[in-house]
């Protein structure tokens, strides 16, 4: 419907026509009122197209005429053609400033177009000079451009007299709480978008504001119910399947969380919030190289943001390219300078990079900003290690230890550290620390054993290196070492058990890394199109390790290539076999 009646409309054009103008050219003025009638009758029943053709004939007829151009500027403010409507609008409006209608729609052409400050001069106008109250619709929109200019508690005010024109309209509930929201005043939030409910439980923008509200406060239940609700309402609303995603995620939930971010960007793919989420998404479950593209799109959209250029130079160094991912992590830092993680991310970075001298000094920046950093001092005394400076290395690992006494890390750098300049006590006590924090450490296990061993504490080293034996079946070198101690203790029968098992391991690690040469030299030669040599190194793969899910998968797909499809679907069945969690 248009926002004015357009009976009144086509009365005054037959005023205007049977009088002045008819009197100046009857013809032209017989065509502007039948091409007025035409568009009366075209908009009352919907067809705004056709409106618009007769309304635009009209004021071309008959340009002195305000209420032509009222009413075409009507017709497009509903076809959202805002910027034409507003032309006509103004005209009608220079012939005639009384015309209520035409101000209102003014108003709200304004309010689409971002005009604020211009519709709100006509609102006020309007408040002034109107003989009727204002309906609920231009209380509304009054109030949403009063928020847009912030001014929240006149905006405020303002709804709530919309509401109070109108009590049963839940849309005006769910645009108050949206108001409350925006004052951070999240209890009367919640009552307004509750109340919205009340009268249309159908209202899907409510359940998806009510969602986020309790996401803010971290309600995680109460808003996975109503954004999932407000999904099955709304399926195709692009910023719901974002904030759905952005609930499961924050309940730990990102395998099912990136589905929604995905379909977030197939409604919009212009919104960049998705595209980071599923980045973080991807990064979080492993999935590091498939979100470095996204997060390169997002750089490239927000150059500014900070959290994105460290995001993708942390995935660039979980995937071996941290020479890649410095400029990130420095144009990270040259937007927000006085970030400790920031200056820690560059400096790990570094670290990667063998460029040690540059992550210390990232590291003591970082510290300079947060000196209770428990990480950064870890992370110091690591690149101190590195270095061979023991003495600050130890320091630096002591105060993290200090720093956060739940963190196994520490203590088992020490550990190492110690036993590195034969100090076997301290090492010990360390070890122990560490494996009383993460006792399902293998290596740390390892380590004591080896330690005990050379204290001659062969009690004491053969139960450390047995659980190092179960924490880590596939390893020969806990074997040696407990082959080692037990023909120390005398025990010749099981040393020379524990050897054999670990030939028997050595061997399987040797044919491992040869079948993994062999299927990585195979991607090289399948990549390059010369799929039957890619196919030689992975039967070379398979013949040198039969369980290597790789291999078969990999030769499945050059089976494919080579439109072998019995032989492909064959591999690929071993390598799920192998692949599967019931094969040892």
């Amino acid at each position: 419907m248009l926002r004015r009646d357009l009976s009144i409309l086509y009365a005054l054009v037959s005023v205007f026509t049977g009088s002045v103008l008819a009197q100046q050219n009857p013809s032209r003025m017989q065509q502007a009122d039948a091409a007025f009638r035409a568009g009366y009758a075209a908009a009352t029943s919907g067809n705004l197209e056709k409106a618009r053709e007769q309304f635009q004939l009209v004021v071309q007829l008959a340009p002195q005429i305000e209420e032509g151009h009222s009413a075409l500027g009507s017709v497009l403010y509903q076809q959202r053609d805002y910027s034409a409507s507003i032309r006509e609008l103004e005209k009608a409006l220079s012939i005639k400033p009384s015309d209520i209608p035409a101000q209102e729609n003014l108003a709200f052409a304004y309010c689409q177009t971002g005009a604020y400050q211009k519709a709100l001069l006509l609102f006020d106008s309007l408040e002034k000079n109107s003989a009727n109250p204002a309906s609920a619709d231009v209380l509304a929109a009054h109030a949403r451009a009063l928020a847009a200019t912030g001014q929240l508690p006149l905006a405020i005010t303002k709804m709530q007299a919309a509401i109070a024109a109108s009590p049963q309209n839940a849309p005006l509930y769910d645009q108050l709480g949206s108001l409350y929201a925006q004052a951070q005043n999240s209890t009367s939030a919640q009552d307004a978008f509750s109340r919205a409910l009340q009268l249309d439980p159908s209202l899907a923008s409510a359940h998806l504001h009510l969602g986020i509200i309790f996401s803010s406060e971290q309600q995680t239940s109460e808003a996975l119910r109503e954004l999932t609700t407000a999904a099955q309402l709304a399926p195709k609303d692009a910023t719901t399947q974002l904030e759905l995603g952005k609930a499961l995620a924050a309940a730990n939930q990102d395998n099912e969380a990136m589905p929604h971010f995905k379909e977030a960007l197939a409604f919009d793919p212009t919104l960049i919030e998705a595209t980071e989420q599923l980045a973080m998404a991807l990064q979080r479950e492993g999935q590091e190289q498939e979100s470095i593209p996204l997060f390169e799109k997002v750089v490239t959209t927000q150059p500014q943001n900070a959290s994105a250029l460290t995001n993708l130079g942390l995935a660039l160094v979980q995937t071996g390219k941290s020479k890649e991912a410095l400029p990130y992590y420095q144009r990270a830092l040259a937007v927000t300078p006085k970030d400790p993680t920031a200056h820690q991310d560059l400096g790990v970075a570094y670290l990667q990079a063998s460029d040690i001298d540059d992550a210390i000094r990232e590291f003591q920046t970082g510290l300079t900003l947060a000196p209770d950093s428990p990480q950064l001092h870890y992370n110091l005394g690591l690149a101190y290690k590195l270095k061979d400076d023991l003495p600050h290395a130890i320091s630096e690992l002591e105060t993290a230890a200090k720093l956060d006494p739940t963190s196994p890390d520490p203590p088992y750098t020490l550990g190492i550290l110690y036993m590195q300049q034969g100090s076997f006590d301290q090492s010990a006590a360390q070890l122990r620390k560490a494996l009383e924090l993460r006792p399902q450490n293998g290596d740390g296990w390892a380590t004591l054993g080896s330690v005990y061993k050379q204290q001659a504490k062969y009690d004491d080293a053969a139960i450390a290196l047995r659980k190092a034996v179960e924490l880590l079946p596939n390893q020969p070198g806990p074997h040696i070492t407990l082959a080692s101690v037990l023909q120390e203790q005398g025990k010749k029968d099981e040393a020379a058990a524990e050897r054999r098992a670990a030939a028997d391991l050595t061997r399987v690690a040797v044919n491992r890394q040869r079948a993994t040469f062999a299927t990585n030299t195979g991607n090289s030669l399948l990549q390059k199109g010369d799929i039957t040599g890619a196919i030689a190194r992975y039967q070379e793969a398979i013949s040198s390790d039969a369980a290597y899910a790789d291999a078969h998968r990999q030769l499945a797909a050059a089976y494919e290539r080579q439109g072998r499809a019995e032989d492909a679907k064959a591999e690929n069945s071993k390598a799920a076999a192998l692949a599967s969690p019931a094969h040892p």
